[in-house]
């Protein structure tokens, strides 16, 4: 119902990030994504293996050319291979183009059923899971990683089928000229491996390191960019710039890194280029002079292995492509092959939902951080139906214990027992892009227009939404109608309405309205809440005050505990913050 907010406490040294699939492991979901799509597979090599062998018939055929006008044939002879040279191109360029697109269809499938996978795991992993990696992990993923390897499967794969197609192909067609040609062309070989040996040796862990630097960088662009009020309140501007130029640096030196990767690649191939020709050259040279060969057939040679030259080339070069997106899928398949978020467990951590709505928190500790817990031994008790409001300082840990008795993470110590089904709705909500019904449909797909309506009336959104353009089926979110702060909290929590669990924890649910808004804000949150066991982070006292029970928090562990009255009267922790609170609204703050 909203998105999760609040510190963790997780440094940069410390982000668990998500896994990187093994290169087997990522052969092994290759195959597995190509069996569906054997097929398809096999129509569209088959095409382009015919397109290939058509395309061969056009060394032989102006080699027959070359043939006739060096034995000063009648010009009507040169029309039976110039007709056959047009067939075939025309030939080939049919056969080529559907062969291409069958191959193309097999890899937007493949890329498809990919990209469905990562989605749905991504959406299941565990939000303690997430936050341990931190957002610029996913993020990186998602964006770069799914588009260089959707880049590849567009350009790369179909051109490096049809070059390896034509390297095996072509150098038959030399064999069948003359074996001796064969053996000269090969002599580019060894140059050409070695060159593609070392260029993966070096390449495969530079563009690892190269993602994982993108995301490190992106990372610390959204840490700054979410924080930013704080970074200007504590004038911590410079300190984050140059945080963000840091990881700018690392991540443009391993770029430029590749860079001179890719150039000594090409410098390489061209020595083998050279030295293959020459070789072939050579080889027709002797042929001709010994009477082994026509010119027409050294010449037909020589074609094929300067033929030769787009193909290798392109097969080696897309070497860089291929090793990118093969880092990439390594990334994006080590997603898919995380466990799903796993059942609860009875030891420390929230039960399978029950029919009584009671939360025990019982001996509770908990520590992002091993060695720096930020809750110590708490022990609280939410009674059916009952409205607790849990306040103090900013660090005192109100978050974290909100975020437990969610589920969002699992106690470090302790025990967590939930009966029933808990929603958590933060402080900063998501409005997702498209109409609003279908916003609020999120929570309750099957709900009617009525119970839309009776929802948005209950926390005081009707009037509002149905005064949008086109009232509910106005787009809202990205693209769309854009809502404020304060009309987004009401439709998260008319989210929870539909939604309707039997617990629900607000963790500073309504500290987006201004001040103007935020009885209005308040109010709403209260009919939403009726009925259910609540936990409430207040954000503003006066939600406290009108709280069933408040439970003031200090350094972790649970302070006080009492009614509003009561705790003012005893006055400790709570009434020194309300009278802080109380004098501030006083003042007009």
């Amino acid at each position: 119902m909203s998105g999760i907010t609040g510190t963790t406490g997780t440094t940069d040294d410390a982000r668990e990030l998500l896994p990187t699939a093994t290169t087997a492991r990522t052969r092994a979901a290759v195959r597995e994504l190509l069996r569906p799509q054997r097929g398809l597979a096999f129509a569209g090599f088959g095409v382009m293996v015919v397109a290939t062998v058509v395309g061969l018939l056009t060394q032989p055929l102006l080699g027959r050319i070359i043939d006739l006008v060096t034995e000063h044939r009648p010009a009507g002879d040169l029309t039976a291979p110039v007709v056959l040279l047009a067939v075939v191109a025309a030939a080939q360029g049919i056969t080529s183009a559907f062969g291409m697109s069958l191959v193309s269809r097999l890899g937007e499938t493949v890329l498809a059923d990919l990209r469905e996978r990562f989605v749905e795991r991504a959406l299941s992993l565990p939000l303690d899971r997430l936050e341990k990696a931190g957002s610029g992990d996913l993020t990186a993923r998602v964006t770069r990683d799914v588009s260089r390897v959707a880049e590849a499967v567009r350009t790369a794969l179909p051109e490096l089928a049809r070059s390896a197609l034509s390297i095996v192909l072509t150098l038959g067609a030399l064999a069948l000229l003359d074996w001796r040609f064969l053996l000269a062309a090969l002599i580019a070989m060894p140059v050409q491996a070695h060159t593609a040996r070392w260029y993966v040796t070096n390449a495969t862990p530079l563009y690892a390191k190269e993602r994982i630097a993108t995301g490190a960088q992106q990372q610390q662009l959204l840490d700054t960019i979410g924080g930013a009020g704080t970074v200007r309140a504590h004038r911590l501007e410079a300190e984050h710039t140059g945080r963000v130029t840091e990881r700018s640096r690392a991540a443009v030196a391993l770029t430029m890194r590749g860079v001179r990767l890719v150039l000594a690649f090409y410098a390489r191939l061209h020595v083998a280029e050279y030295l293959g020709l020459a070789a072939v050259l050579a080889v027709g040279f002797l042929l001709v002079r010994g009477g082994s060969a026509s010119i027409g057939t050294a010449t037909a040679a020589a074609l094929y292995f300067h033929s030769l030259f787009g193909p290798v080339n392109t097969a080696l070069v897309l070497l860089d492509d291929a090793q990118s997106a093969s880092a990439g899928l390594a990334r994006l398949i080590g997603v898919v092959d995380e466990p799903p978020e796993p059942a609860v467990s009875a030891e420390g951590a929230a039960q399978e939902p029950g029919t009584d709505p009671t939360v025990t928190v019982s001996g509770v500790g908990h520590a992002y951080v091993p060695g720096r817990p930020v809750l110590h031994d708490v022990d609280l008790v939410l009674r059916p139906k009952e409205r607790v409001a849990l306040v103090g300082a900013s660090g005192a840990g109100k978050t974290t214990l909100a975020k437990l008795i969610a589920g969002i993470h699992p106690p470090t110590s302790g025990r967590i027992e939930v009966g029933g089904g808990v929603a958590l709705i933060t402080q900063e909500v998501h409005v997702f892009a498209g109409p609003l019904d279908g916003d609020l449909r999120l929570a309750r797909p099957d709900a009617t227009d009525e119970e839309l309506r009776e929802a948005l009336e209950r926390v005081g959104a009707l009037g509002w939404a149905e005064a949008l353009p086109e009232g509910l089926g106005t787009v809202v979110g990205d693209g769309g109608h854009r809502l404020t702060p304060d009309r987004a909290q009401q439709l998260a929590l008319a989210r929870l309405v539909l939604a309707d669990p039997p617990i629900a924890v607000l963790d500073e649910a309504t500290a987006e309205a201004g001040s103007s808004g935020a009885r209005a804000l308040e109010q709403a949150a209260e009919r939403a809440l009726e009925g259910r066991t609540a936990l409430v982070v207040a954000h503003r006292l006066s939600q406290a005050a009108a709280a069933d029970r408040i439970v003031v928090m200090e350094d972790g562990r649970i302070a006080e505990s009492g009614t509003h009255d009561e705790l003012r009267a005893a006055g400790g922790t709570y009434a020194a913050l309300w009278r802080a609170w109380s004098r501030n609204r006083d003042d007009g703050h």
